[in-house]
């Protein structure tokens, strides 16, 4: 094994347990895949292994050119070819789904995680959409392939950018995010769910309440990224 594929392994498999260490999973629900586009793989969970049980040599090294396994000895997770699609449409490093609660359970009733104010706005410019449902023949064919594209066709028919949105409910399934890598993909899990936590709370509360301003939302995204980011120490 390759040193950057060994570095790709563990990448992968240190964000895998981030994800279960941040409660976001249940059982051996969700997965977390790191890409190094370079090398023209990706490293993802195996399908069904325990978080707890896991190593780096557990992880599946696939191609991002075929999606074929290119090294391990287990089954890469059956979202793999969701992964995949998401590697080849949106410009990013790693992608992770969860089936958290609060998240999941807008994403079952088909409702987006809206934008409502600033601490959604420091992570999402915008609301994170639910897709479509997918059809029959899309659920009878290529079901985890389609899933991508049908995510894929959400964020291009609404004009949604995948850097400024780096997240998605898929209808009646759950949540998925993707960022710099898998440890950033797995932030805005942990994010998510805390949005859609206080989304579903908003809808008990007062289901009516105003959107923020547009320029209040676009300064607090701002703030924290792009060439003229300013918040933190970096």
């Amino acid at each position: 094994m390759s040193l950057r594929a060994r570095a790709l392994r563990e990448s992968a498999w240190a964000a895998n347990l981030a994800l279960a260490g941040g409660g976001l999973v249940t059982g051996t629900f969700g997965n977390v895949s790191a890409a190094d586009r370079r090398a023209g793989l990706f490293a993802i969970k195996p399908s069904g292994v325990p978080y707890a049980d896991l190593t780096p040599d557990h992880m599946v090294l696939v191609s991002l050119d075929t999606g074929e396994v290119v090294e391990g000895d287990l089954r890469p997770s059956s979202d793999t070819p969701t992964h995949l699609e998401l590697y080849r449409a949106f410009p990013c490093g790693g992608v992770a789904h969860t089936h958290s609660e609060f998240a999941t359970a807008l994403a079952q009733a088909r409702l987006p995680v809206r934008c409502m104010g600033t601490t959604h706005a420091d992570f999402f410019r915008g609301d994170v959409p639910v897709t479509r449902e997918l059809t029959r023949e899309e659920v009878a064919g290529e079901y985890e392939r389609n899933t991508g594209l049908v995510i894929v066709e959400a964020f291009a028919d609404a004009g949604i950018s995948p850097e400024e949105v780096a997240a998605v409910l898929v209808a009646n399934h759950g949540p998925f995010t993707w960022g710099a890598d898998g440890h950033e993909a797995v932030t805005r899990s942990e994010m998510l769910e805390v949005l859609a936590r206080m989304e579903c709370t908003i809808l008990a509360i007062a289901p009516d309440a105003p959107r923020p301003a547009r320029h209040l939302v676009d300064r607090h995204f701002l703030r924290k990224h792009g060439s003229d980011a300013y918040y933190g120490q970096g």
